[in-house]
């Protein structure tokens, strides 16, 4: 035990945790039914490149699925590749000239063999299944401006020619911008006047003024997801240049609405997996995050919604391998991830030395969880020289979260790129 950690502290956690099996015993999802009755469960996951923590979302989440009628996976992930690995899950068509799903930066983040075999898992559980009773994978975020344009072009080429038409000529404003949308953001502070924001309104006001009345309501959901996205980017790049805090509660506020929308979709029985950053799903009023820069997130914005339907289960680690960048865009490495910091809720969850736990918050949380502590966070970026400054701020874990799943020592995703090639890869997930 580190001897800066409290033993009466840590010894509190031991006695409330519970020492959870390895991830491919059925005990471990299993330890997880208690939380089943919610209509959303938010998982996260302390960084976006650490296999353990996709593995046991991966089980976690075939278990709300296939025994507790949970049919929206809904990720931290651009919407239109998402709709091409939901095609996938639930054997619909791919689209033609459709591009293949989550060749950008960070490729890693989707492309890695725990994810695809989360995804081949989900498409033999659709296989017998009617349309209805099918478990769908959707994604929350706003990155591909490009993408979702097309899909909004392409959705009205088929169902309103004359729409299409127009579609184009509202997007053109946006499309010389459409593979570096944060170009378009400078240009419009410089200019002082967002002028893409009319046409991408239009577009999202014209589709919802058709609403499915018949024919295939998953490609008008689709279209209509497509539509708000490009509309909420055309915003959130304008914003980076006023404020971080701006642009960062104007992409969750996001993300949160488009998990609603699809709650709305599949109807007033539907409910949602959200597989997300502990720093999107774990609740930021209990964080530096809304304490000291004003933001909000998925998860504050789903407890403000459902209460207690909504339960938010944070992931964390001491140490190990992660797969991460030095900056964005850059290369892919396995780096080492430093032991957690004297004063940490990670130091103290190492300090109780069991190698896996979940530890409930929702009742008795043990006291040390209910007091301020560094938290680390690690996104596609990690800096191990700079990491206090730049992977950590302070939160109460108990209010947070509704529970913390440990794992000790974790290892790196592995790249489906370093499993089949970079032009196998290319064809996932169909092609493979």
């Amino acid at each position: 035990m580190d001897q800066l950690t409290d033993p009466v502290a840590a010894e509190q956690v031991r006695a409330a945790a519970k020492p959870l099996p390895h991830i491919d015993d059925p005990a471990f999802a299993a330890a997880f039914d208690r939380y089943a009755d919610a209509r959303v469960v938010l998982l996260g996951e302390a960084s976006h490149g650490t296999s353990d923590f996709y593995r046991a979302r991966a089980a976690i989440t075939c278990r709300l699925v296939e025994r507790h009628g949970f049919t929206i996976v809904a990720l931290e992930a651009d919407w239109p590749d998402a709709a091409n690995l939901d095609r996938f899950v639930r054997h619909r068509e791919r689209r033609e000239g459709e591009e293949a799903a989550f060749q950008r930066f960070p490729s890693w983040m989707w492309r890695n063999a725990e994810f695809d075999g989360f995804i081949r898992w989900l498409r033999e559980h659709n296989r017998p299944l009617t349309d209805g009773a099918q478990a769908g994978v959707y994604g929350l975020d706003l990155y591909n401006l490009q993408g979702s344009m097309q899909a909004v072009i392409a959705f009205l080429e088929e169902t309103d020619p004359a729409l299409a038409v127009e579609a184009r000529q509202r997007y053109s404003c946006l499309a010389p911008f459409s593979r570096d949308p944060a170009q378009y953001g400078a240009m419009a502070r410089s200019a002082g006047y967002a002028f893409c924001a009319a046409g991408a309104v239009a577009m999202l006001t014209d589709l919802m003024e058709r609403q499915c009345l018949g024919g295939d309501c998953d490609e008008w959901l689709d279209a209509a997801a497509n539509a708000r996205l490009v509309k909420n980017a055309e915003s959130y790049y304008r914003a980076m240049f006023h404020s971080n805090e701006d642009s960062w509660n104007r992409r969750d506020t996001h993300m949160f609405e488009t998990l609603c929308q699809l709650l709305h979709a599949k109807g007033p029985d539907a409910k949602a997996v959200v597989w997300a950053h502990n720093s999107h799903i774990g609740d930021a009023r209990a964080t530096g995050m809304s304490r000291d820069r004003g933001e909000l997130n998925i998860g504050q914005l789903a407890k403000e919604k459902f209460g207690d339907g909504a339960r938010l289960i944070g992931f964390g680690t001491h140490t190990g391998t992660v797969a991460a960048a030095d900056n964005w865009d850059g290369a892919m490495k396995v780096k080492q991830v430093r032991p957690s910091r004297p004063h940490s809720h990670e130091a103290l969850s190492h300090a109780t030395g069991l190698p896996r736990f979940l530890l409930d918050l929702t009742d008795d949380a043990p006291a040390s969880t209910q007091e301020e502590r560094l938290e680390r966070f690690i996104g596609v970026i990690y800096r191990p020289d700079t990491e206090r400054w730049s992977h950590y701020s302070e939160a109460v874990l108990a209010e947070q979260f509704d529970a913390w799943v440990w794992f000790d020592e974790t290892t790196a995703v592995t790249p489906l790129a370093d499993v089949h090639g970079e032009q196998e890869a290319e064809m996932w997930p169909f092609g493979l």
